[in-house]
């Protein structure tokens, strides 16, 4: 099966071991578009990252020295025998690019720094006070300005010191009188500049030093060139002319100036446009679009309580305590007591008690004696912010945050820049309103504009609009028109930001590179999946190689290699079932070809469910690009969201309905997208969200401890007779608590060698051998097994194992249902893919009891998913609507999307021209009567 290829154009991976590979041969075409695929828990990940990647990284890191070595963390040699004709490996992996609120889409491609350094060079100013036109003069032009609208008349040189500040500036004045000058003009007033002379301190003060006053003539220029090169350095770049007689004020400035209102700006540099940087940021927000701010209607929910019941909920009820105190010494100035609805106290009380007064408070209360005062009181609103400040305590800032809300900046208006830089245009577009415009738009934009551009501007602009359009370019390719340059990065998915990267990738023309890729499909139309395997294609036609770890049928089908990894997940996978051609795969018979020539389908379920006859129905949905959604969810059905890439599926379903429902039901904190109404939440009874999240962070959490069946484990031993001689209680068998476990490696089963300028060395541990517990624990035993052997089993086995113990039976037989078998009990969760524990959540979810009235929430649940762990997510799926409850589905899947009760189509494009509801109804009503993208592609999958 294997091609015939020079042996020099092979990559060659000799005995891989890592995870559950079975010392496996494999070899890879280079130069050519090649995908890995097999069951979920095969080794795709494992030979692709762990083993190549790995490897190509290993090696890099080797050429440099041991010093430089020691700083970039544990790169152990993956359990390989050896690969050779490894080029430079990148990985492009489905995670999160950045989890920093500071990076956007365009800062992650470097797309809004070319951006930064159009506007620098090219970007033309305008006033933000009067709308003009900025303007700077040389000191020639401001001479031949003066003589003509001055000439003859009796004129003062002022240069500006302070403009509309506070601040007495005595030590100001002190400063100028001993240089020598000696008049100032103070808010338009031209005063003598005395000894120890100040100003309000709590007024906004313009301040002038006057140069000089003079009779402008023409043919003693000495004196006027003198003044004004003495005024332009005490004005910092900046004079103004006073006209004696008339008054009237003309500025002037080396810099760029308003030529009506005299302000200035600094000469314009790229980070004057960076909300990264103190030069461009929003002052407000410090260039992260938003501010946290604190929401009154969270402080008191409900105003027909009173104080005494609660009704201002940071303080708790009426109290023996001070604040109380000052509170009733409010109430006794404004006529209410703590009894008052606080819907009947006075604004002015209201205000006072929220914000404070600085006025001094009469409290009379026996423990304080008669009568006393207190300077003043700060507030509610102050006390909640300074326990949200960043040095409170944790705890602290949790109980604040529940009153605090996070808003659009409202200086900036999210854009994150500053004022002056919001006020450069090139041809009526602020660089805020290109990073605002969907990319597609901006693509178009960068390639008009020129025509519209001066000749200097346009002999800056050519190369950079080149560069700019060029990078658009491949965001385009990759199917991101729909996103903007100021896309927060971490509201990003994580196919979406792969997609990113890989067109960065494209865009930086490497050549003789290995590129490995996660699942670039994620979160991908078909419509879209062209393009996506069009860039592909041009990143290997550069004379890059590309490995793929995808399921997605037209990527295995495009590509030049495919190899199938199996037959089945964990140890009964890790081997290579096929390697070779698409068209020679199709030929053979594996589970992945059969699927793919037709052999294995996943079934039209026999029959739609109508569900229960209620809705959930959400009305006036507008948040991000959603246009006004009117929608309802048939509850007690399988209904698939889906859209072409950015139709507002998420905004809809995790960003809009899924807050509103958890607020109702767990007091979340989150707050829904805008929308007007929302009807039928009395059908509803609980909420849940399965996403693809890791089940733990570390190691020492595992399936077993997730979905409680651990702790049932652990009361099995405590009833054992030897447990019972020697009085060991449930926390004796848990590895996380000291008594039990093995106190050599703490419970983690080895321990760690640091090699200094060598990665570190994990090793088992000598006393316990990794088994994780102390001698005297595992002599306990449960049918000759001890605590440690339990942990060890593969799923499949302990089913077999507890078969007589339905309470811990009954939970592993759902593992097993789910396609989970193959892991073992005790596998750490750091371990697993996103997909196994999404399936591990799905199965806690099916063990419980319930009312038959829940709400599931998927988002894309085939991420990692091959057809046959579909068709086994898909019964879990319905196993769960046959109770009753309903599940809401996002996918892009066919078999998913074919599988539905309810289909709701959104589109009919992405970003801005998204956001409206296609159609909704069934899987065949959508095909009959609808035109969009999706219905397009449905039709093949119900013929």
């Amino acid at each position: 099966m294997q091609q015939n290829i020079e042996e020099n154009e092979l990559i060659e991976v000799y005995g891989a071991r890592v995870h559950n590979l079975k010392n496996i041969d494999v070899t890879i075409p280079r130069n050519k578009l090649t995908v890995i695929t097999g069951l979920s828990g095969s080794g795709k990940s494992s030979l692709a990252f762990d083993t190549i990647f790995a490897e190509g990284q290993r090696r890099y890191i080797e050429t440099f020295s041991a010093y430089a070595r020691n700083f970039l963390g544990n790169l152990e040699r993956p359990d390989v025998d050896n690969i050779t004709g490894l080029s430079p490996v990148i990985s492009i992996e489905q995670k999160t690019t950045n989890k920093n609120p500071r990076s956007t889409v365009g800062t992650t491609t470097e797309i809004y720094d070319f951006f930064r350094l159009l506007f620098a060079r090219a970007g033309e100013a305008y006033s933000y006070v009067s709308g003009e036109k900025m303007v700077k003069y040389t000191d020639e032009e401001i001479l031949r300005l003066i003589f003509k609208h001055y000439d003859g008349k009796k004129t003062y040189i002022l240069a500006p010191l302070v403009r509309n500040r506070k601040g007495h500036y005595k030590e100001l004045f002190e400063q100028v009188r001993k240089k020598g000058y000696l008049h100032v003009r103070i808010d338009g007033q031209i005063k003598e500049i005395m000894p120890g002379m100040r100003v309000d301190r709590y007024k906004n003060h313009d301040i002038e030093l006057v140069i000089d006053k003079l009779v402008v003539a023409e043919q003693d220029d000495r004196r006027l060139k003198s003044s004004i090169g003495t005024g332009m350095h005490q004005g910092n770049g900046t004079i103004m002319l006073l006209d004696y007689a008339t008054g009237d004020i003309r500025h002037f400035s080396r810099q760029l100036m308003c030529p009506t209102s005299g302000i200035s700006y600094s000469e314009p540099a790229p980070h004057n446009f960076s909300f990264n940087s103190p030069q461009g940021a929003c002052p407000k927000c410090k260039g992260l679009s938003y501010v946290n701010q604190i929401d009154i209607d969270k402080i008191i929910p409900d105003r027909t309580l009173s104080i005494a019941q609660g009704g201002i909920v940071p303080l708790g009820k009426h109290k023996n305590s001070l604040i109380f105190w000052q509170i009733d010494a409010i109430g006794a100035k404004y006529g209410f007591n703590e009894k008052t609805p606080i819907l009947e106290i006075p604004e002015e009380a209201l205000d006072e008690i929220l914000n404070g007064t600085n006025e001094p408070l009469n409290i009379k209360n026996g423990s304080l004696g008669a009568s006393n005062y207190f300077a003043s009181y700060e507030g509610v609103i102050k006390y909640i912010a300074l326990q949200n400040d960043s040095d409170a305590s944790a705890t602290e800032q949790k109980w604040a945050s529940q009153f605090v809300k996070t808003t659009v900046c409202p200086e900036c208006k999210g854009t994150r820049l500053n004022v002056e830089a919001r006020h450069f245009r090139i041809h009526d577009k602020t660089i805020s309103d290109l990073a605002n415009m969907d990319i597609t738009d901006l693509y178009e934009w960068c390639g008009t504009v020129e025509q519209f551009l001066s000749d200097k501007q346009k002999a800056i602009a050519v190369e950079i609009l080149k560069e700019i359009r060029s990078r658009l370019r491949f965001l385009l390719d990759v199917g991101l028109g729909y996103l903007s340059l100021n896309r927060n990065s971490m509201s990003l998915s994580g196919g979406e930001s792969q997609r990113i990267r890989l067109a960065t990738q494209i865009g930086s023309q490497l050549v003789n590179v290995l590129y490995i890729l996660d699942e670039p499909s994620i979160g991908l139309h078909q419509r879209d999946n062209e393009r996506l395997i069009d860039s592909l294609k041009k990143l290997r036609d550069t004379g890059n190689s590309v490995i793929v770890v995808e399921h997605d049928r037209d990527m295995m089908l495009a590509s030049d290699y495919v190899i199938d990894l199996g037959p089945r997940a964990g140890r009964h996978g890790g081997e290579l079932v096929f390697a070779g051609t698409p068209d020679e795969m199709l030929k053979c018979s594996t589970l992945t070809s059969d699927y793919l020539n037709g052999k294995r389908k996943i079934e039209l379920p026999a029959q739609r469910r109508k569900g229960s006859g209620t809705f959930l129905t959400l009305k006036g949905a507008t948040g991000n690009n959603l246009k006004g959604v009117d929608v309802s969810f048939p509850l007690g059905t399988l209904i698939c969201v889906t859209g072409v890439s950015g139709s507002g599926k998420s905004t809809l379903v995790n960003d809009t309905l899924h807050p509103i429902l958890s607020q109702k039901f767990y007091h979340s904190l989150q707050d829904p997208l805008p929308y007007e109404s929302i009807e039928g939440l009395e059908h509803v009874d609980k909420v849940i969200d399965v996403d693809q999240s890791p089940i733990g962070r570390t190691p020492r959490s595992n399936p077993a401890t997730y979905t409680g069946i651990f702790s049932d484990i652990r009361n099995l031993f405590v009833t054992l007779p030897e447990a019972k001689i020697r009085g060991y209680k449930p926390g004796r068998f848990s590895f996380n608590i000291a008594g039990g476990r093995c106190e050599t490696c703490g419970g983690n089963g080895y321990k760690t060698i640091e090699m200094n300028f060598l990665p570190d060395v994990l090793v088992p541990c000598e006393e316990c051998h990794g088994k994780r517990y102390n001698r005297e624990t595992l002599e306990v035993r449960y049918k000759s097994k001890s605590i440690a052997d339990v942990l060890d089993m593969t799923i499949n086995q302990a089913v077999e194992f507890f078969e007589a113990l339905p309470s811990i039976s009954h939970k592993l037989k759902v593992l097993q249902d789910v396609g989970l078998g193959y892991i073992k009990v005790g596998q750490p969760s750091s371990t697993l893919s996103g997909g196994e524990s999404q399936r591990i959540k799905l199965a806690a979810e099916l063990a419980k009891k319930d009312t038959g009235n829940t709400l599931y929430i998927l988002d894309e649940p085939t991420t990692g998913l091959h057809f046959e762990d579909i068709r086994v997510l898909l019964s879990v799926l319905n196993r769960l609507v046959n109770k009753g409850n309903t599940v809401i589905v996002i996918e892009h899947n066919s078999d998913v999307i074919k599988s539905a009760d309810y289909i709701i189509d959104l589109g009919p494009d992405g970003g801005k021209a998204g956001g409206r509801i296609m159609d909704t109804g069934t899987p065949e009503e959508i095909v009959r009567k609808s035109k969009s993208c999706t219905a397009v592609f449905l039709k093949n999958e119900l013929i």
